[in-house]
């Protein structure tokens, strides 16, 4: 039993680690930037967003509000999804 315990705390502690990497979140803003070269969007908070190769840029200019989804991996803010705000 001590043993089962064992492992499966040592499994536990191991996959803990993995959310320290990523971590999801979602914010709201205005795109102060958009460059279709280097795959990036600007907000006004400051931050810089990475899109995926595949995303689709129409529609995104300074001025546009949206709702960003993005998980963070080692310092970048990485775009899993985004909505436009009205």
């Amino acid at each position: 039993m001590r043993i089962a315990i064992s492992a499966l705390l040592g499994v536990a502690a191991m996959f803990a680690s993995f959310s320290a990497w990523a971590q999801s979140a979602d914010v709201e803003g205005t795109i102060t930037d958009v460059s279709t070269a280097e795959l990036t969007i600007s907000l006004n908070d400051g931050q810089v967003y990475q899109a995926p190769s595949e995303f689709n840029f129409e529609g995104l200019a300074s001025g546009v509000k949206v709702l960003v989804f993005y998980t963070e991996v080692n310092g970048k803010r990485m775009i899993n999804d985004l909505e436009l705000v009205e």
